[in-house]
């Protein structure tokens, strides 16, 4: 089995702005596993909140491309365990490689990768489109241009309910929130009652990572669900979350990838939590893979693809919030045009 990477600038429609971060370009990685007749794909975005570049997630998959192209492995799972203790610093580069292991089995099976994980794609969720801070006007416009059942709006600003408010007045979508850390436990405990009443379905992150206190005030208090992101990175996250959110928003980046994130949805239903996985901004590459999950999930935001203009690859389309399946087996992701990769 070869490992080849390959990098890509992805170009988004409009600027991105959430509380901490604004872009307009989102380098990615896509790592390919293939033994000359079948390839599978897997994908990590750089992300500067968490220190992850292109050049650190590349140097890691090279410290692990000897385990990876002389080993024989019978399971994403195996090959998992095996470069784990080398890839733990870096979770986004285990992801890619641990996603494009998942495809690479599943289409040797000759299965899609929901029904090589037992799984009925019978009652997906749909999947929210975000809106990311912006003048109300331009917020408002971003809906307009691509009407949906349902919208996570970021927040994190000085006028967050007013926003929510305007935006209520030209759709009758749901709403989510996701203050992304930019609010305190009485600033939260506030505005869940009115955001209630404007049909916001939950709030996603409002307080610091470490703020438990916090935290714990607000699960008790406020009118609406609280569902961790920045709280809930890794597998021993999610006990930590309980008594603190309603659910947890697993990102695969952060996780390392379907083999933790699967453990974790398990963990997060056995303490009757709420399940939700979150996406990057990125490629078919990632988002494939997060629409097999669906089965085992409350919500889901994988909207990635639809925000940016320059896909280097196919898989999974959407028809008005609902996951549109394509015939390929494992994820159904392939890039569109094979360009030279680097590091081969």
């Amino acid at each position: 089995m070869q490992l080849i990477l390959h990098t890509f600038n992805l170009e988004l429609k409009h600027t991105f702005t959430i509380a901490h971060d604004s872009r307009d370009v989102q380098p990615t990685l896509i790592a390919e596993l293939t033994d000359g007749e079948y390839s599978g794909y897997g994908e990590a975005t750089s992300n500067p909140y968490y220190g992850i570049t292109i050049g650190n997630m590349v140097q890691a998959l090279e410290n692990v491309r000897d385990i990876v192209e002389r080993g024989s492995y019978a399971s994403a799972e195996e090959l998992w365990d095996k470069v784990h203790p080398m890839l733990q610093s870096n979770s986004f580069a285990q992801c890619a490689l641990d996603e494009a292991a998942h495809d690479y089995f599943a289409k040797k099976k000759g299965q899609k990768l929901y029904q090589s994980w037992g799984l009925s794609i019978e009652n997906n969720v749909l999947t929210n489109f975000t809106i990311g801070i912006d003048t109300v006007e331009k917020m408002v416009s971003k809906m307009k241009e691509l009407p949906w059942p349902v919208y996570k709006i970021k927040l994190g600003t000085n006028e967050d309910l007013r926003i929510v408010k305007e935006l209520r007045q030209h759709t009758d979508a749901l709403f989510r929130v996701d203050a992304n850390c930019a609010w305190t436990a009485e600033q939260t405990i506030q505005i869940a009652p009115e955001l209630k009443k404007l049909d916001v379905e939950f709030i996603e992150q409002p307080l610091a990572a470490d703020d438990n206190e916090g935290m714990k005030l607000v699960y008790a208090e406020s009118a609406l669900p609280v569902i961790a992101d920045e709280s809930c990175i890794v597998e021993s996250d999610v006990k930590n979350c309980h008594g603190f959110f309603h659910g947890v928003n697993i990102k695969l980046t952060k996780c390392g990838g379907p083999t933790a994130a699967r453990r974790m949805i398990s963990e997060a239903r056995s303490l009757e939590m709420k399940t939700m996985i979150g996406c990057m901004t990125e490629s078919s590459v990632g988002i494939s893979a997060i629409a097999h999950l669906l089965p085992l999930l409350d919500y889901v935001d994988m909207d990635g693809t639809l925000l940016i203009k320059n896909d280097p690859a196919s898989g999974v389309n959407f028809d008005f919030g609902k996951v549109i399946y394509v015939s390929e087996n494992g994820s159904g992701a392939c890039l569109k045009n094979r360009v030279p990769a680097i590091l081969q």
